[in-house]
């Protein structure tokens, strides 16, 4: 127990600093796609004639996507951060749960450990985890090194040093894996966001589209034309930015599920073998 403030203090500094990497990064990427929208979209190179991209009437060269996606408003930039942001945080939550899953394959890493743990050699088995590294490994070696205060502790019978060593497991994963489960929490709400804003985009172009449509005498052909392209230059967006981080939440939980089975199947074994050889 003498060792428990440590690993408290370091999950605390790393809560710290991911929650400061999410304060920064969720402006930079707004910032970053209204830089792209209005210097790279806006370019007056992707519209008729080179004019002013921000004049009603300008229209953008035919298949030229960069100035369609220009057309479509100012909720283009915000939905753009927004994509911007699910990639960031997958490729930081891919980082974290690769250095969390340690330098080998961690389904050969709990084999391994499985079969040291049935040949009753225990030092073999923390020796594989400060090979392996990373959070199951520090979970799993914890566990290890309860087995082996266990089996000197002359006060308990089997059932309570068993109930011990699943304890302190079950305290090292608590520890050890909220972290991993840090920043997911954007990514799930851009799913939702980011369907809802592309909607505020479709909506406020179809009101543009219907007010140059209610113009007296002849409508609009312009105004009609740029608001229904604002519509569904949104909703491709807001559909697009959401489909992305569907896919990596699942994917990302999917990994973080696999570490959780691992160290429930190794924390398993460890038990298993004190009681098996402890009766």
């Amino acid at each position: 127990m003498a060792n428990a403030p440590k690993p408290t203090t370091v999950k605390k500094e790393s809560s710290s600093a991911s929650n400061l990497f999410a304060t920064l990064t969720i402006p930079i990427c707004i910032i970053i796609g209204i830089l792209v929208f209005k210097f790279i979209l806006g370019d007056r190179n992707n519209f008729i004639d080179g004019a002013d991209p921000d004049l009603h009437e300008t229209l953008p060269k035919v298949g030229n996507y960069a100035g369609m996606a220009y057309k479509g408003g100012v909720i283009v930039p915000v939905l753009m951060g927004m994509f911007l942001m699910v990639i960031v945080f997958s490729i930081e939550r891919m980082i974290v749960i690769g250095k969390a899953t340690g330098k080998g394959s961690l389904d050969a890493f709990v084999k391994k450990v499985q079969a040291l743990l049935n040949s009753n050699n225990i030092e073999g088995a923390m020796a594989e985890c400060d090979r392996q590294q990373g959070s199951v490994a520090n979970v799993i070696k914890s566990g290890l090194k309860k087995y082996r205060e266990m089996e000197v502790e002359p006060n308990m019978d089997t059932d309570q040093k068993c109930l011990a060593i699943q304890k302190d497991i079950e305290e090292a994963t608590t520890l050890e894996m909220p972290m991993l489960e840090q920043n997911l929490t954007v990514i799930a709400t851009l799913v939702s966001v980011g369907t809802l804003t592309g909607l505020l985009g479709t909506v406020t172009g179809m009101i543009k589209a219907f007010g140059g449509l209610a113009n007296s005498g002849a409508p609009d052909q312009a105004a009609l034309a740029t608001g229904i392209s604002e519509a569904l230059i949104n909703t491709a967006t807001g559909i697009g930015t959401s489909t992305f981080a569907i896919i990596m939440y699942n994917i990302l939980t999917s990994k973080i599920d696999k570490l959780t089975y691992a160290i429930d199947e190794a924390g398993f074994s460890i038990i298993q073998t004190y009681a098996s050889t402890h009766k």
